[in-house]
């Protein structure tokens, strides 16, 4: 029976301690402002750079190859031709979408 006692009153001090957390949380949360910080504004430039660039085109390459590959061992599917194509696609125009979305949402 005590170890039952026991096992309660270790749940009601997570609850409280949990409780606890989530009070100081939102009592010392500050506000967020989106749109004017610029902290990440040179990886995100250099990251699409690479992706729009030499990047893209590396995956997609490296896509077909697994394409031709997966035709070569003599099992056919328009996935290992479809596959390559929208990668290539999404590597080349997927990203100023995504971009312009997200900038434009902000």
């Amino acid at each position: 029976m005590q170890s039952v006692f026991k096992k309660s009153g270790h749940a009601e001090l997570a609850i409280l301690a949990l409780a606890a957390i989530l009070f100081a949380c939102l009592f010392f949360a500050g506000p967020a402002f989106a749109g004017a910080d610029t902290t990440f504004n040179t990886a995100l430039t250099k990251f699409t750079d690479f992706l729009e660039g030499s990047g893209g085109k590396i995956i997609t390459v490296l896509s077909l190859a697994g394409g031709i590959v997966a035709l070569a061992s003599g099992r056919f599917s328009m996935g290992q031709i479809a596959i390559p194509v929208g990668v290539g696609v999404g590597a080349g125009t997927g990203i100023p979408i995504v971009t312009s979305t997200v900038t434009a949402t902000i």
